[in-house]
């Protein structure tokens, strides 16, 4: 490493986090954002260098880029960054990371001379890695159900994200391929390893696709699910409203569906022969995991140069493995089955 990995959003939830446990690892920061003060302020509690930088300012981000061995990014919404942080890593020779930067991004950045590792973040991320840590165990994986749900505050950040997740296909699942209809929404249902009554989901997005493609898989499900009565109604009309309107509701929704209860992220990994349950304390600390293990992995040399998605180039157990905050159980083949149609 011949210099500081600098991470623009460094102080936001996910971006401390991230720095958290990169500074556990002795790894030298510089921590960014439009907010210089608050940059300080959290850089000061790690011993971290610290300076301001705007995404929408390519010479704020070229100076804050400088010397830097990995650019990491956990600012947002994606759409507004755009590839404005990924292309400051470039002209600074530097590697990239990005808790986001999806499909987009990809295909934006074609060939790069640079590592660039994209969708390093729960979902996209550690939704993709799971199942793979589950058939490396369990051997051939045919049959797949993937269930996540997030009790957590939404961000501004974050809610800006879901609105703009429209690549994802509502009811559609794999069976020998993307199937639009296949699957159908579920009202309060109970499911296992998830508490209380909750709405189950389907989706199909792109790291969805590519995972069913890794695996080989006959037919995969993969589900959001969602608690809370006020999150649930807020899905149901954050369309029908302008933008602002629709972050602003997502965000009021979510703080009173948890009022005062503790965050938790379940992810549960079913297949044929055996279920892999993960659990963590919150998104920003499930995110920051895989952030922090991709720029150690681009540090160590285990990511070749171009660009990759997160769930496709680092080792899955090794990084489910990396940190404490993220726990997975294994289940033998005999504590559960995947049944066509059954949750």
């Amino acid at each position: 490493m011949t210099g500081p990995v600098a991470v623009v959003g460094g102080y936001g939830d996910v971006g401390a986090a991230a720095c958290r446990r990169l500074a556990d690892a002795g790894v030298p920061l510089r921590i960014g954002g439009r907010d210089p003060g608050a940059a300080q302020r959290f850089a000061a509690t790690l011993g971290a260098d610290h300076a301001a930088v705007d995404f929408t300012d390519e010479s704020s981000v070229d100076t804050f880029a400088n010397g830097c061995a990995v650019l990491l990014n956990c600012a947002g919404p994606s759409r507004a960054v755009g590839d404005s942080l990924v292309r400051g890593a470039e002209r600074a020779g530097a590697d990239y990371v990005d808790v986001a930067g999806d499909d987009p991004l990809y295909a934006r950045l074609g060939s790069t001379g640079i590592r660039a590792v994209l969708s390093a973040g729960l979902r996209p991320g550690l939704t993709g890695l799971l199942p793979r840590a589950l058939a490396s165990r369990a051997g051939a994986v045919r049959d797949l159900v993937l269930q996540v749900g997030v009790r957590d505050r939404f961000t501004r950040v974050s809610a800006a994200e879901y609105l703009d997740a429209g690549a994802a296909r509502v009811l559609a699942g794999w069976d020998h391929g993307p199937k639009a209809g296949l699957l159908t929404r579920h009202e309060d249902t109970e499911l296992p390893f998830f508490p209380g009554t909750v709405t189950a989901i389907p989706l199909l997005s792109g790291e969805d696709e590519r995972v069913a493609l890794a695996l080989g898989l006959v037919r995969g499900e993969w589900w959001s699910v969602v608690h809370g009565e006020h999150v649930r109604a807020a899905f149901g009309r954050v369309h029908a409203v302008d933008r602002d309107e629709a972050v602003a509701a997502l965000c009021r929704a979510s703080e009173l569906d948890l009022a005062g209860g503790e965050t938790s992220v379940t992810i549960v990994a079913r297949a044929e022969s055996g279920t892999a349950v993960l659990t963590a304390p919150g998104n920003a600390a499930a995110t920051g995991t895989v952030a922090a293990f991709a720029v150690q992995a681009v540090l160590r040399g285990d990511v070749p140069p171009g660009r990759h998605y997160a769930a496709e180039v680092l080792d899955p157990e090794r990084l489910l493995a990396s940190d404490p905050a993220i726990h997975v159980e294994y289940l033998a083949e005999a504590a559960t089955t995947v049944e066509e149609g059954v949750l």
